[in-house]
């Protein structure tokens, strides 16, 4: 009997022991439910708070009222547009890198990342004396008789999206880059002995097969697009009115912190939404090669 109660009472202590990998990730979990899980809570119950009591007045606000529904909307098409120019500018960059940069490919790489070192508020600066009236673009263009005054750039939405898609395109190029270079060279070496030419091989091979690339590096660009600030707002000065830029003023200017809770919530939803569509789209794929 004392032997069968000695092993009961053993069978409960170990039952009652917390495994190892659980205290391996409790300082992560920690961390996480008092930096991330809690604020986002806070946020939500402030955004949920109304003169009137507990309601979704807020959110109805945002999504009727025509002013903030077309600063949504421009929210959107700026981070489509900076989306698209970086997979113009970011594909035949990443392409070259992969096939044809050989022993330069990395100290091209370094170049591409090199930027990524450095704070964007120290970038969106650089932009600002560039961009300015009397700043280098100016003044090489009228130097070389193209202008006759200088142009107003700074501080409108051509600088706005200059500087976004300088911030973002390494991104674009890192995304489709790791991509092609897993790209089977044979696949297209087998089109071309069929027949196709250089152009219908690219159609047909490579771009398919770069799509997860093209993909991923899109949605990472559209979701920092949509969150960009100091961009905005260094480059912009207003002329580019962004949810960002919007919940600035309200929780600053304005003084008003349940409607900005609800303008940061609509940003989460949105950058969850990409999250969502990077999985439908991408793993799948990955899934079925």
């Amino acid at each position: 009997m004392s032997v069968l109660a000695e092993t009961i009472s053993i069978q409960r202590r170990r039952g009652l022991s917390i495994p190892p990998q659980v205290w391996g990730i409790a300082p992560a979990v920690l961390f996480l439910m008092l930096f991330f899980i809690a604020p986002l809570v806070d946020n939500t119950l402030n955004s949920l708070q109304t003169d009137a009591g507990w309601s979704v007045g807020n959110y109805a606000r945002l999504l009727t009222d025509g002013y903030y529904l077309s600063v949504i909307g421009r929210t959107l098409w700026v981070s489509l547009l900076a989306t698209l120019i970086c997979v113009v500018i970011g594909y035949p960059v990443a392409y070259h890198l992969v096939r044809h940069s050989g022993r330069l490919s990395t100290f091209l790489i370094f170049l591409l990342v090199a930027p990524l070192m450095t704070s964007i508020i120290m970038r969106t600066y650089g932009w600002q004396v560039l961009l300015a009236r009397g700043g280098m673009v100016n003044t090489v263009l009228m130097g070389a008789g193209l202008l006759d005054k200088p142009l107003r750039i700074i501080n409108s939405p051509v600088s706005v999206m200059i500087g976004i898609v300088h911030i973002l395109v390494p991104y674009m190029v890192i995304s489709i880059a790791a991509v092609l270079q897993g790209v089977d060279r044979r696949l297209e070496e087998a089109a071309g002995i069929l027949g196709a030419g250089p152009h219908r091989v690219f159609l047909n091979i490579t771009l398919p097969l770069s799509l997860p690339g093209i993909v991923t590096g899109s949605i990472i660009v559209f979701m920092m697009a949509n969150g960009s600030f100091l961009t905005m707002l260094l480059l912009g000065n207003n002329s580019v009115v962004t949810l960002p830029v919007l919940i600035y003023q309200q929780f600053t200017l304005v003084g008003n912190a349940k409607l900005s809770a609800a303008m940061g919530n609509i940003l989460l939803v949105l950058a969850l939404t990409c999250l969502y569509l990077q999985l439908r789209l991408v793993r799948p794929k990955r899934g079925r090669a």
